[in-house]
């Protein structure tokens, strides 16, 4: 696609969001959510919540519905680990009476036992069928455990250059490969590219034990790459999400958009415009 005619399929495929950038942010909004075409059966899009770290939970519920997203990752500033579960009851309820499902939480950080125990009780009280997390090595044989106790999803997350325990989808993958079928990855598609590797060639080789995406786009395969509009950076992304429909994926697509963090609907909408113009054309 030439740089050109991006430009314009931007343009187009980003029209119909933009109006989600305006308005107030009121749980209940008489705004009418963005008229889309319904995805495919397989997968859905979501939206993990550390996109709006900057936000209340309820504004994150209004940002969400008025890109008509219907799935949600949670991030702890939005339901922090040390709620009771009185609170956590109230918060799940929100996100219920929004019309969103609450799928998983994370990334969930479990660097002793007693952070491991934690994270999956939260998720239990929370009714997350899936953790997005990263597990020391030496707790990934308790980690297991508690995947069979509990009957909830491990996708542990690869964080690129720089994490010294999960680099990569492979990194991932070498360590649960032979483990219960429970124990799987969230890909990080911009994390992967950062290192110079094929996002979509991760996604072909790892598929069995991919449960969650996030889907992005970054400056550069280094590095040094940093967040930006999804179709605006070096990620292929037609490439990827036809290997997604290909493969018969069934997990989430989970935008998580780390640009613009105090004012994120803007580029967020964009690059939703954007795949969405892509999943209408493949």
């Amino acid at each position: 696609m030439s740089a050109s005619s991006r430009r314009k399929f931007i343009k187009v495929t980003s029209l119909g969001v933009a109006s989600a950038t305006f308005g107030s942010l009121t749980l209940k909004s008489e705004q009418k959510p963005i008229n889309t075409k319904k995805i495919k059966p397989g997968f859905e899009l979501g939206i993990a919540s550390y996109t709006f770290r900057k936000f209340t939970l309820n504004e994150t519920l209004v940002m969400t519905n008025r890109l008509n997203i219907k799935n949600l990752s949670l991030k702890s500033m939005h339901l922090p680990y040390e709620s009771s579960a009185a609170e956590i009851t109230a918060a799940i309820n929100s996100i219920q009476e929004a019309g969103i499902n609450l799928y998983g939480g994370g990334v969930i950080y479990m660097n002793t036992e007693d952070e491991l125990n934690k994270g999956f009780e939260y998720a239990k009280t929370a009714g997350m069928s899936m953790i997005i997390g990263v597990p020391a090595h030496e707790l990934l044989e308790k980690a297991e455990k508690k995947v069979k106790e509990y009957n909830i999803k491990l996708a542990i997350h690869n964080h690129g250059p720089g994490d010294k325990l999960y680099p990569t989808a492979e990194s991932v993958y070498e360590k649960v490969k032979n483990m219960d079928n429970r124990m799987g990855m969230c890909l990080d598609i911009g994390h992967e590219e950062r290192l110079g590797l094929d996002p979509a060639l991760a996604l072909e080789k790892f598929v069995d034990r991919i449960f969650d995406i996030h889907i992005k786009d970054v400056t550069a395969s280094t590095p040094e790459g940093t967040n930006i509009e999804i179709g605006r950076g070096v990620i292929n992304i037609p490439a990827f999400l036809k290997m997604v429909k290909k493969l018969g994926y069934s997990g989430k697509v989970a935008f998580e958009f780390e640009k613009d963090e105090n004012d994120p609907l803007p580029g967020l909408a964009e690059s939703v415009g954007y795949v969405r113009g892509i999943l209408d054309l493949i």
